[in-house]
């Protein structure tokens, strides 16, 4: 039960390191983010918050939001927590 719960605290994917970390990998001297990746960045960051608060989030906000990977990888804790 314990272990259930701590992985309830835990965030599931620090978005902002994740687009941050691509980023850098297609431009290494780029630091600041683009308007298009900006407004990314904040409808993730909502969808997180919501997420750590317990709320509901339909599967298709998800998969239009996140890439396959990150979705695979929300889906494959889904799966471990039923």
């Amino acid at each position: 039960m314990s272990e259930w719960y701590n992985s309830q605290k835990t965030p599931i994917v620090d978005f902002r390191k994740l687009l941050q970390g691509s980023i850098d990998k297609a431009n290494p001297r780029r630091k600041k983010l683009t308007r298009e990746e900006t407004t990314k960045l904040a409808k993730l960051e909502a969808i997180a918050d919501k997420l750590r608060r317990g709320g509901n989030m339909q599967n298709r906000q998800l998969q239009t939001w996140l890439s396959e990977d990150e979705y695979a990888q929300i889906e494959a804790k889904w799966d471990v927590q039923k």
